[in-house]
């Protein structure tokens, strides 16, 4: 299922009678059929307020079992039944889930947790230097941006290059209605199979979908035959075990205890958390060539200082960069604990709800001892399809 999110968007934040500014960038930059948009053939959606959505009952005569989600159709839904069931949220310890495939990915899309995506993309600014990207692009026209969250990138990705059409997918309806006319959102599973054309984009960008594919050989597969020749891709992963260069953190640590349990709940889950270490081959494994990586670190608090640096592999950072990512890091961490792990633990892993609270608390206060000189591995890793022209390249940045 694909489609764009105008309706789902209007449904969720009563703006029902605002503009879209994504309707003119979907007539002049068409993909494909499942694309269109909901909103330009029901005006109703526009122009009654008092054209609400039905009830359970009404909802469920529209709209039965058989949807697309459970293996059937969409076909003759109307707007506001499609509307609905994309913002149909699940609810779960207090945290709001997606609705379109229910249960694929363990993250809440709660305005917390849309704060700490926020959040999360400045992080990765102040590490590629205020960079979007580390592919040698060429200026790119169509841009694909998977798992787009609440769509930052590829906002800013829209705004850098003016001429490109840039879509964002995602499963949850979370993103501005206000955006550039040469930026869409979509909704989509990543894990179904993709329905754009092949050889269709410049650049495929990948950021943090660990614990979100399960294959990821299938997933690189699918990037390589949708890019086109000559075309990039880019994943952007952190490692979800926080290690040190000394020996504070060791095989009795808390810091070794998060680590073992995130990839084992990555594991019952079905999806793993270590793709940060597997990009690369990975990406040579589905046929791309020139894949360069990139590494870097993200200290777990401020802990850098002239007497405690990392070694190595941290893109060259001094410490006083350094802390202040490590700042940014504990504060993402130490509010994003719960969003984090709280669905993995307690249906992947079976645990109570008391027993993880328990366990996320102990990470909020280690997450304050400056002791420990923890850090997540970061990896950037991008490669080129073969084929295609080999033209001067250029890198947006933010401004």
């Amino acid at each position: 299922m694909t489609q764009t999110l105008e309706a789902a968007q209007a449904t969720e934040a009563s703006a029902a009678s605002l503009p879209h500014s994504t309707s003119p960038a979907l007539q002049e930059y068409p993909v494909h059929d499942s694309a269109q948009s909901l909103t330009p053939h029901n005006p109703a959606i526009h122009d009654d307020d008092d054209n609400e959505i039905g009830d359970d009952a009404d909802y469920g005569q529209d709209f039965n079992n058989n949807d697309s989600a459970l293996g059937g159709s969409l076909i003759g839904c109307d707007t506001d039944t499609l509307a609905s069931f994309i913002t149909d949220y699940r609810y779960e310890n207090g945290r709001r889930y997606h609705a379109y495939r229910d249960g694929e990915y363990w993250g809440p899309n709660d305005e917390t947790s849309s704060e700490l995506q926020d959040l999360a993309h400045h992080m990765y600014l102040m590490t590629l230097e205020g960079r979007l990207h580390l592919a040698p692009l060429n200026n790119p026209q169509t841009v694909l941006d998977i798992g787009t969250g609440t769509g930052i990138w590829a906002i800013e990705m829209a705004d850098a290059y003016s001429s490109a059409h840039v879509i964002g997918t995602d499963l949850s309806p979370i993103q501005p209605l206000f955006i550039p006319p040469n930026c869409a959102f979509e909704i989509e599973d990543l894990n179904l199979d993709w329905t754009y054309p092949k050889n269709h984009f410049d650049f495929i960008h990948v950021r943090e979908l660990f614990g979100s594919v399960s294959d990821w050989d299938e997933f690189f597969a699918q990037a390589f035959a949708h890019t086109k020749p000559g075309g990039h891709v880019e994943i952007l992963e952190h490692s979800v075990w926080p290690v040190s260069d000394d020996d504070t953190v060791g095989e009795d640590s808390f810091f070794t205890l998060w680590g073992k349990t995130v990839v084992e709940m990555g594991k019952k889950f079905g999806k793993s958390f270590t793709i940060w270490e597997e990009s690369r081959e990975r990406m040579e494994r589905a046929g791309f060539v020139d894949v360069v990586e990139t590494k870097y670190k993200w200290p777990m608090n401020g802990w850098p200082s002239p007497e405690h640096r990392t070694h190595g592999d941290d893109g060259e950072k001094n410490w006083r960069k350094l802390r202040k990512i490590g700042i940014w890091n504990q504060l993402r961490l130490y509010n994003g604990v719960e969003g984090f792990m709280i669905r993995l633990l307690t249906v992947a892993g079976g645990w109570s709800y008391e027993s993880a609270q328990v366990f996320l608390a102990r990470m909020r206060t280690e997450l304050k001892n400056p002791k420990i000189h923890a850090y997540l591995d970061v990896t950037v890793v991008h490669g080129r399809k073969p084929g295609g022209k080999l033209p001067p390249t250029t890198t947006a940045s933010t401004p």
